[in-house]
């Protein structure tokens, strides 16, 4: 699928998401990426095979605060 010099990720790779953007539909939810996976907003992700990869957001309060 891809045609970059250095080819993107497949979609099989653990680092899936970081291939190029071919759209984005941030109105919609959603951005399709070279290698066929769909990313959705809620990054969650369809992958061209069929199998679905669920949301894996942090979870809420996992962010770091940190105090001056």
């Amino acid at each position: 699928m891809c045609q970059h010099q250095t080819p993107c990720p497949s979609a099989d790779s653990a680092d899936r998401e970081s291939a190029r953007l071919v759209a984005h539909h941030p109105e919609q939810g959603w951005s399709l990426l070279c290698n066929g996976v769909l990313l959705f907003e809620d990054t969650g992700e369809l992958l061209p095979d069929g199998r679905i990869i669920a949301p894996h957001r942090p979870p809420a309060g996992s962010q770091v605060v940190t105090a001056a």
